[in-house]
């Protein structure tokens, strides 16, 4: 099987999708004033900063926990810092800043694993001990939650003056003119990202 047809392929091409969605959603809360940025909303987390500082928490906590198991380095005795504070930055140019870090990190970890790698052992100190569970789910976690809080914001971000964006233009092979800027931009390629499936098929 080729690299391209293989599950850890599919876990590279959802973290590459999370930066690009990410890259979008931030450019759009970008435009927004520092008032509708932080003020307060109706859903899971009251604002669209709390909403995004909760996605790069959480990015933190389980990008640090899989960096660590997968290189054999005992789990981090204290990941409770990564939520203290709550909401580490005020300004959506800094969030953005750190979500751009924690995506990079996040793509390179997948494109280090091979098959067999899934499922490794990942280890999460929690209160009331440590945790293990395969890397493969705690993958699948994080892009699930990802996704759950960004379309939280998403929303939100209707009930601004700022047009939410399109979200769902990345995987069809017929859509890659739609998102040819944003790659420009985040220095992606289709060719890296897919192989040999980059084009459609015949």
């Amino acid at each position: 099987m080729s690299k391209d047809h293989s599950l850890s392929h599919h876990f590279v091409t959802e973290a590459y999708n999370n930066a690009w969605a990410n890259h979008r959603l931030l450019h759009a809360c970008g435009e927004l004033s520092q008032d509708d940025f932080v003020a307060r909303r109706t859903s899971f987390f009251p604002s669209i900063k709390a909403t995004l500082n909760h996605v790069l928490t959480v990015d933190w906590l389980y990008i640090d926990a899989l960096e660590r198991s997968l290189a054999g380095k005992p789990p981090n005795e204290n990941p409770g810092a990564y939520f203290d504070p709550e909401e580490p930055f005020e300004r959506c140019a800094d969030l953005a800043r750190e979500l751009r870090a924690a995506d990079s990190r996040l793509i390179a970890l997948c494109e280090s694993l091979s098959d067999e790698r899934l499922d490794a052992t990942v280890t999460i100190l929690r209160r009331a001990g440590p945790v293990h569970d395969y890397a493969r789910r705690i993958l699948a976690h994080l892009f699930q939650h990802q996704v759950h809080h960004r379309g939280q914001a998403h929303a939100m971000l209707a009930g601004t003056p700022v047009k939410p964006p399109q979200l769902d233009e990345f995987f069809c092979t017929g859509e890659a003119n739609l998102r040819a800027a944003d790659f420009a931009a985040l220095g992606f390629d289709e060719g890296r990202i897919w192989g040999e499936r980059a084009k459609p098929p015949a």
